[in-house]
């Protein structure tokens, strides 16, 4: 029986006509409400013809968590007085509840592109509703895109709804071609926001890493909410270790502790959203909880301010989830659980100053995330480059070049980047293609059900408890008998399934050990990685890796590392999973990476020539070579430039002075003289240190070229111009005196140092290249007296200043009242006398 009193009271059924009215017009809307008005719930209900309005049409409807799939299809079940499997129905990875009679189907985003790339036409389908839209899940936004492109090529009557729990919907309503957009009041009771940061300062989170602090301080919270209010308590925490370390510290409080996560067991979930049963309820939960579920109870938030979201290295081939701060929409997510029900407070483990400094959203998935998968579909899908589909953002070029090198390394896609039939089989077995080919390719080395075993471990990170050995993992994980080896045992079944009873997987030979290895290694060939002693590997992406001083894999010679981050700090990252190998494994999983061949390089100051086998980064033989192609030890000598300067040339201070002779014409005069800074030296080797450089072998050779003989190679000899060098840029100036002093090219102006007395008679300040010079005038000591631009100001107006200052100093000088009037001398008065 439709419990119909129920269905009235949910605030989202005011916004159901327009919402009628929008698809009837335009066959897409975008759909705002905020939590708990029945969005989820009450509008497939709607559009199925369930509620007794309209025709009877088959809906889909998209969640991005496995938790919130069951939870909605089991609350729209209860409205309509039925069990899931009759008329409503869900599909999560291995699980599928529907039946013959099925109207409205919830299913996650990843199983709808599965069913997509397998039916494009969706058919039976009438419409699909992508709920929690505004959370930006990479899976979410390219099941948009596919749908768009459906609608616009072979389904223009396929209905489609965004629906978002925020009001930043304008984004999806241009993505749907400017879709009308439709918004629910939501009955919101008021939410008190306590602020409540640590007494001291606690240390950010980096990597999967929170501060121990923090979350003692987060428990405390959560003691003093029981305290100061009533009613049940729901506390937000990054993931599930930090969820379990918060309910150990909760032990003995007066409230039952329930943990809700993506891992839990759906018994635990089911108990947490049915609601308490009598006593008070602490429920501590990742962002699964923000939103498309409600928790039954709740008139408490405890916000840690922390989620997770994942972040990939690509120069590293590392892949992560990490800690971050949660942003500000997502702070309005979960402070407004505490008010669907009545009204109700929200402690903030953070400072209010600094809110405001928060990100406004989360960070899209296609942003930061690893996208091999994604690229798969889009090669699937029939565009590689994902360059037409509708897009929020589009893939950071970047991020998709990394994610093609990973799919041509497993032979998902050809050098076009199109699909290959094994990359179509990879796409379908519902995992990240690096898993997909350590499934298929493991199977035939290792046999179909061990590789499925050891896939099924990798693609759902053991509990820590379990150890940094993933053999031992798989030993604990077949006795287990806790939630994690549950879901682990479901995930082999199905994966077995899905090789098939014909698959070629026919090895069996060989211990777990040396399985799980080679499956790991298959999984993440560029993670294989060779000891360096104490403890620490080089992978062979070229990153190091460290253990912890109380692993049991310090000893291994090769280690296959399924898991391990980096924090920002650190040079290595830290090995959180890994499995022992041999050298011959690591061949076989990473041969692709393997180069034999000749390397000449710059190395500590001089050139080392070697011939090497190497797997990527871990170098596997070295040999000294004796004749080495003569352009590589140019290349490294080149290298060697660049690393160290051009000092390793000889130069001589006349070298040197052609040089800033050179670089002052170049700036006053340009083309035809050369630019002769470091950078265009080093990019036009060729042109000035030819014949030296490819005659050079050592480090040594270099510093017998003689830089000025070299530089002159480059003056304008073909225009003629380069005979003009010393009338441009003089060496030297001939002053009154008759003396040739040398000019300074270095600074802005060339200046001419010279003392006073040999400038008397000069009116005019001498020019170079038609740039005045700067004359810095002398005492007879060769001490700075004065510094001028414009001789003939500095006679009348300086000298006589200068005159009063020095002539008592230098009495036997020459001192004119009017030095115009007398000759110009290097020599003293008496001196001049004389001569």
């Amino acid at each position: 029986m439709i419990r119909t009193e129920a269905l009235d009271r949910l605030p989202v059924r005011t916004a159901v006509p327009a919402l009628r009215r929008a698809l009837d017009d335009r066959g897409v809307a975008v759909l705002c409400a905020p939590p708990g008005t029945g969005k989820t719930t009450l509008v497939p209900l709607v559009l199925a013809g369930l509620t007794g309005e309209g025709p009877v049409r088959r809906v889909v409807v998209a969640e991005p968590r496995r938790i919130a799939a069951r939870a909605a299809a089991r609350r729209m079940a209860w409205l309509l007085g039925e069990q899931p499997g009759g008329r409503i129905g869900f599909t999560v990875r291995g699980e599928r509840v529907v039946g013959r009679d099925t109207v409205v189907e919830v299913v996650t985003t990843g199983v709808l592109l599965q069913r997509l790339q397998r039916d494009q036409e969706l058919a039976g389908v009438d419409a699909v509703i992508i709920d929690e839209c505004h959370e930006r899940h990479l899976d979410a936004d390219t099941v948009a895109a596919f749908l768009l492109d459906v609608r616009e090529t072979i389904r223009p009557d396929l209905r489609l709804v965004a629906a978002s729990a925020t009001t930043d919907a304008e984004g999806w309503a241009r993505l749907l071609g400017d879709a009308p957009v439709v918004e629910a009041q939501g009955v919101s009771h008021p939410v008190e926001v306590l602020w409540a940061p640590p007494a001291r300062p606690v240390k950010p989170p980096h990597g999967m890493r929170v501060d121990p602090a923090l979350l003692t301080h987060v428990a405390a919270t959560v003691r003093r909410a029981l305290g100061e209010r009533e009613g049940d308590v729901l506390c937000f925490l990054p993931g599930v270790g930090e969820i379990g370390r918060v309910a150990g510290q909760l032990a003995g409080v007066d409230a039952e502790v329930l943990q809700v996560h993506g891992r839990a067991p759906a018994a635990v979930q089911d108990a947490v959203l049915a609601g308490s049963s009598g006593g008070r309820r602490v429920v501590l939960a990742t962002s699964v909880a923000e939103s498309s579920l409600t928790v039954p109870g709740v008139r408490v938030v405890v916000d840690s301010g922390l989620a997770r979201e994942p972040r990939t290295d690509h120069a590293r081939g590392l892949s992560a989830l990490t800690t971050v701060r949660a942003s500000q929409a997502a702070g309005r997510q979960r402070a407004g659980r505490a008010g669907r029900e009545a009204p109700g407070a929200v402690y903030r483990c953070w400072d209010q100053a600094e809110d405001g400094r928060l990100a406004r959203f989360p960070s899209p998935e296609i942003k930061v995330a690893d996208l091999a998968a994604f690229a798969l579909q889009a090669a699937c899908w029939g565009d590689p480059g994902a360059s037409s589909l509708a897009l929020l953002d589009p893939p950071p070029a970047g991020a998709m070049g990394a994610a093609r090198e990973v799919l041509e390394a497993i032979g998902a896609v050809d050098g076009g980047g199109r699909v290959t039939e094994r990359g179509v089989r990879m796409s379908r077995l519902g995992l990240h293609p690096r898993l997909a080919r350590a499934l298929l390719d493991g199977a035939r080395e290792v046999g179909a059900r061990r590789a499925a075993e050891v896939v099924a471990l990798l693609s759902e990170e053991p509990p820590r408890e379990y150890g940094d050995d993933l053999a031992a993992a798989l030993r604990t994980a077949r006795r287990g008998q806790d939630g994690y080896a549950a879901r682990w045992k479901q995930e082999v079944r199905r994966l077995s399934s899905s090789l098939g009873s014909g698959s070629p997987g026919t090895g069996k030979g060989g211990s777990d050990d040396a399985a799980v290895g080679l499956v790991a290694a298959l999984a993440f060939p560029e993670r294989v990685a060779r000891a360096r002693g104490d403890g620490a590997f080089l992978m062979a992406s070229g990153t190091g890796a460290e253990l912890r001083d109380s692993s049991r894999l310090r000893s291994a010679p090769w280690l296959a590392v399924a898991v391990a981050d980096r924090p920002s700090h650190a040079a290595s990252a830290r090995v959180r999973l890994a499995a022992v190998i041999d050298e011959s494994t690591a061949l076989l999983a990473s041969g692709h990476l393997r180069v034999r061949g000749e390397e000449v390089r710059w190395v500590d100051g001089e050139v080392v020539a070697r011939a090497v086998d190497r797997l990527g980064a871990v170098e596997l033989a070295v040999r000294p070579l004796k004749q080495p192609d003569p352009e590589l030890v140019r290349g490294a000598l080149v290298e060697g430039l660049r690393r160290e300067g051009l000092g390793l040339l000889r130069w001589t201070r006349d070298s040197e002075q052609l040089r800033l002779r050179l670089a002052f014409l170049h700036r006053v005069l340009g083309p035809p003289w050369p630019d002769v800074s470091d950078g265009a030296l080093l990019a036009g080797t060729g042109a000035w240190l030819e014949p030296e450089l490819s005659r050079a072998r050592r480090r040594a050779d270099l510093g017998r070229i003689d830089a000025g003989q070299a530089l002159r190679r480059l003056l304008p000899w073909a225009t003629g111009e380069a005979v003009r060098l010393d009338e441009l840029a003089p060496e030297r100036i001939e002053v009154p005196s008759g003396s040739r002093i040398r000019v300074e090219y270095g600074g802005e102006q060339p200046v001419l140092a010279v003392k006073l007395q040999e400038l008397f008679g000069m009116g005019e300040t001498p020019r170079v290249a038609g740039v005045p010079v700067l004359v810095h005038l002398l005492s007879p000591a060769g001490r700075p007296a004065a510094v001028t631009a414009d001789l003939a100001s500095f006679w009348q107006e300086g000298y006589r200043a200068v005159r009063a200052e020095l002539r008592g100093r230098y009495p036997k000088h020459p001192w004119p009242e009017d030095p115009a009037t007398v000759p110009a001398t290097r020599f003293t008065s008496a001196r001049l006398k004389r001569s």
